[in-house]
């Protein structure tokens, strides 16, 4: 069965809920589903996963230290992440704060890794995946099932 990771730092809740609304996506999407928290999360979580999403707040256009702290010491697995299905979602304060940018310096360290990065096709939510503003609303969330669900779907086609 193809296995999802969905990965999440919030202080707030808001990038929580998004976390679960991708989950139910990826679950609805055929596939079996992990959520953790990044503090929880190690490096042998990333590689049994065939699909990595992970959501961060938005904290001065980029991800919240936490999560970048995961992306430092995956350096360690550089290489065996390769072909991976990844995504990225973010909340932040206001429309303004920086969200795409912030989902795009995750995406780039998935790239980094050589994985293959799934994009919003302008159905619902952003370009580069989901955008939640303050509390989430049933747009975002529909936007993070999508999300979900294309994840799952594309794993599913490359295992």
């Amino acid at each position: 069965m193809t296995r999802v990771l969905v990965i999440y730092y919030s202080r707030t809740g808001n990038t929580e809920k998004m976390a679960k609304s991708v989950a139910e996506g990826a679950r609805s999407g055929g596939a079996e589903v992990t959520v953790k928290r990044v503090e929880e999360t190690g490096l042998d979580d990333l590689l049994g996963s065939d699909g990595i999403i992970i959501g961060s707040p938005t904290y001065y256009g980029q991800m919240a230290a936490e999560v970048k702290r995961l992306f430092d010491s995956s350096s360690e697995v550089r290489g065996q992440l390769e072909n991976r299905v990844g995504a990225a979602f973010t909340s932040a304060a206001s429309v303004g704060g920086g969200s795409q940018t912030t989902i795009l310096s995750i995406l780039q360290a998935m790239l980094i890794h050589s994985m293959i990065v799934v994009g919003d096709p302008m159905e619902v939510g952003g370009h580069y995946g989901p955008i939640g503003v303050g509390e989430p609303d049933e747009e975002a969330l529909l936007a993070c099932r999508k999300t979900g669900q294309r994840v799952a779907h594309l794993a599913k086609k490359l295992a």
